[in-house]
Formats: structure tokens, C-alpha cells, sequence
């Protein structure tokens, strides 16, 4: 009956400055993830596992291979009313603006949705790591007989400062909202929370950007112009006018905002028990579905690591590290704490030798790398040395770019034989 009722809408995020280079060519939720994901998957593969399968994706900023891998990806029966629709601002006779926030992008989207029957509207993120039932969530929206719903992460006091924060009453209402209180402020909006997260330490309901509203309250707030973001306008003025439920989720969520937390989310998927499990037998993560050989691999020292499809490795060690599809890893080279995306296509053996000169595609010989992201399609030459830390300051390059200690290698950069960055 739930999946009936509900409409899913994805937000693509603005131009995803946070997250450049890896934005600079493609939008937020086509940054891949993993080796062989992107991460407008993980929403939309949350929505299929919950049997939700009528999906809106929006989006603004470097559009083009987010449509390709929707296109070529979710194809649903001729006989069922299942869709991925991407929506990207457009000029209209009423509105000529780009999306201008969160909630705007769904005004702007509305007369796209309208044309839908739906009770209840689920409105999700494009950059986070996570998976969750929403039938679970939407059933205890229908059964508290809220108008709002938002989904909550008990989180630790330092954490809190970082995002809105929830308070809420016996029945799990919400009551009042605060936007990044600091150190002190925080300490006065612990709200009630299972035993195990008071066990935790985690005592404070940080908003994750997960919303449930009732299709007609939604109609009603978004003729309200004057507003323009869910998380800073839409919810503290809903807040007292309207019945908001409270949530309460426990198992892992990242949001992918920035390159540390987007390094972090990807080596932590090597971890021996990773937080985010991509191999539950329910739970699981839909791609494009490429045709790929196994990877090969010759003489290489493997720990903790995730190796992707269509590789071919002979380096001496890979350690905590992710390796993406069509990767190649020279014969004596060593990667550490990085994740390589990989090809996009293999050279074939006619046009390498054809360019003799010319290096191959991935890592060549004899290289160390160490704390970095090499986006697709890069070429590195032999003896290259990069490694990433602390010690290393912010700064770009028409190379690389260099943000908190990791070295981002640009997308199809050529780095020359010999190059260090350390």
C-alpha cells in the first residue's frame, strides 16, 4: 500500500564546490563511490529495496553523464509505472531563475510531481552514504499522524555543532530546532534516545536531510515564495503550525560534503566489518550493469583493500585502498590510503602500440601513492611519487588539487614521469 502512496525526490545539490575538482566535470550525485558506484545509487537504490520505485532526480550543474548513467542504468518493466526521471532547472514562462535552494528546486519541480497520484512525498539527499528501510520510516509517518517527518541521528556533542539540531518531546515531536549551536549552546538540546546511543554518548538528534511530508501541507508550503531551503526556512517555521515526528535512526550515515568525508566514506568501506554494508543479501546496491572481465591480478601484496571489476595489477602492494573499474597498476608500484576510480575504457593493444611513447592509462611503474584520489581516466607516469598528509598546505594546480592533506589528481591529467608531491 506505502509504495503506492510515495513519491520519491532526490536533490542533486548545487554546484558541489565542497567536493571539487571531482565536481568540476560532473555533478554531485555522479561523483563515483566505491569503485563502481555513483552516489545518486545509494538513494535510489534505498528507494528500490523499499519497493518505492517512482524516483525524480534534481539537478542543475554538470548534468550531462548523471543523465547517461540514469539512462543506461534504471530501466524499469514496460508493464509497471516505475521511473528515474531527471529533472534539471529549466526556464519556464513563470520562472526564468536557477534553482535557488532546496525547497526551490522542488517548487520549480512541482508541476512535474502534480502530474502524479502520491499522499506523501520523500524527499531525500543525493550525497549521503546509508542504508535505510523507508517503508519503516513512512509507516511510523502515517501511524503518528504527522504532517512532517524528518529523519534524526543521534550524535555527540562535537558532532552536533556541525548540523541542525532536533528537540522533541515524549512522543517524539518535535519541539524546537537550532542551526549549528556551538560548544555550549548544544548541551542544552539533549533530547530522549535509546539506551545503547546514551551508552554512546550520543544524546543530541542531528537532522539528516531526510524528509516525509504530506502531499497537500507540501502544495500549501510551497507557495510560499519567500522560502527557499527546507533545512534553514521550511522546518524551524514549520515547527509549532505543524505536527513533526521525530525519526530516530541508529545505523551508519555520512554525508558526503566535502573531500575528507568523501575519502573517508570510500577507505572506510575497506575496514575488516565496514560500517556501510555492500554485501547484505537485501540491502543492495544497484549500478550500471557494464560487462566487464574479472580483474587480474599478478605478484601484488593485497591488504584491505577493495578491487573493482576489469582490472589489470601487477604492483607490488595495494593496502587500504579502493580500486576502480578498468584500473591498471604498474609492476613495482605501491598505493596506500588511496582510491583510484579508474577508466572509463581500456587502450587496446593496437593503440598502445601505435603511441609507444606515450604513457598508459593508470599507474605506471614504480610509483608510490599515498593518501590520494585519482579521479577517471588519469595517467601516471613511471617513478611518480605522491604522497598526501598534514604536512602538505591547500593549493591547486592545473594537476592536482590539494585539500586537507589528500592530493585529488584531476580527471584524465597526464602526470609525467619522475613528478613528487610530498
Amino acid at each position: 500500500m506505502i509504495k503506492d502512496d510515495v513519491l520519491a525526490i532526490i536533490l542533486g545539490g548545487g554546484q558541489g564546490s565542497r567536493l571539487y575538482p571531482l565536481t568540476a566535470k560532473r555533478s554531485k550525485p555522479a561523483v563515483p563511490i566505491a569503485g563502481k558506484y555513483r552516489l545518486v545509487d545509494i538513494p535510489l537504490s534505498n528507494c528500490i529495496n523499499s519497493n518505492i520505485t517512482r524516483m525524480f532526480v534534481l539537478t542543475q550543474f554538470n548534468s550531462a553523464s548523471l543523465n547517461r548513467h540514469i539512462k543506461n542504468t534504471y530501466n524499469f518493466s514496460l508493464f509497471s509505472n516505475a521511473f528515474v526521471d531527471l529533472l534539471a532547472a529549466e526556464q519556464t514562462m513563470s520562472n526564468k531563475n536557477w534553482f535557488q535552494g532546496t525547497a526551490d528546486a522542488v517548487r520549480q519541480s512541482m508541476h512535474h510531481f502534480l502530474s502524479h497520484d502520491f499522499k506523501y512525498a520523500l524527499i531525500l539527499s543525493g550525497d549521503q552514504l546509508y542504508q535505510m528501510d523507508f517503508n519503516v520510516l513512512i509507516q511510523r509517518h502515517v501511524d503518528s499522524g504527522a504532517r512532517i517527518t524528518i529523519a534524526t541521528l543521534p550524535v555527540k556533542a562535537e558532532e552536533g555543532t556541525e548540523f541542525g539540531i532536533m528537540k522533541t518531546d515524549h512522543e517524539s515531536m518535535i519541539t524546537s530546532f537550532v542551526e549549528k549551536p556551538n560548544a555550549h549552546e548544544i548541551l542544552k538540546w539533549n533530547s530522549d534516545v535509546s539506551d545503547y546511543m546514551i551508552s554512546e554518548g550520543r544524546l543530541y538528534l542531528a537532522s539528516m536531510g531526510i524528509y516525509v511530508f504530506d502531499r497537500d501541507l507540501l502544495i500549501e508550503l510551497m507557495n510560499d515564495t519567500s522560502t527557499i531551503d527546507f533545512g534553514k526556512e521550511i522546518i524551524p517555521q514549520s515547527i509549532g503550525k505543524h505536527k513533526i515526528l521525530s525519526y530516530q535512526f541508529e545505523g551508519y550515515w555520512t554525508d558526503i560534503g566535502n573531500i575528507r568525508s568523501y575519502f573517508e566514506a570510500n577507505l572506510g568501506l575497506t575496514d575488516p566489518i565496514p560500517s556501510f554494508n555492500m554485501f547484505d543479501n537485501v540491502s543492495r546496491v544497484y549500478t550500471r550493469a557494464r560487462i566487464l572481465p574479472p580483474s587480474k591480478i599478478s605478484g601484488t601484496s593485497l591488504k584491505d583493500s577493495i578491487i573493482a571489476d576489469g582490472c589489470i595489477i601487477h604492483g607490488t602492494r595495494i593496502e587500504r585502498s579502493v580500486i576502480g573499474i578498468r584500473s591498471r597498476i604498474g609492476k613495482g608500484s605501491t598505493v596506500i590510503s588511496t582510491y583510484m576510480m579508474g577508466n572509463d575504457s581500456y587502450q587496446t593493444l593496437q593503440e598502445i602500440a601505435k603511441n609507444s611513447n606515450d604513457m598508459l592509462m593508470g599507474i605506471g611503474e614504480g610509483c608510490h601513492i599515498e593518501n590520494v584520489i585519482l579521479d577517471k581516466n588519469c595517467k601516471i607516469g613511471n617513478n611518480v611519487t605522491i604522497i598526501g598528509g598534514p604536512h602538505l598546505e591547500n593549493k591547486e594546480t592545473d594537476l592536482y588539487v590539494i585539500a586537507g592533506g589528500i592530493v585529488v589528481v584531476k580527471k584524465e591529467v597526464t602526470i609525467p614521469p619522475g613528478y613528487v608531491i610530498k
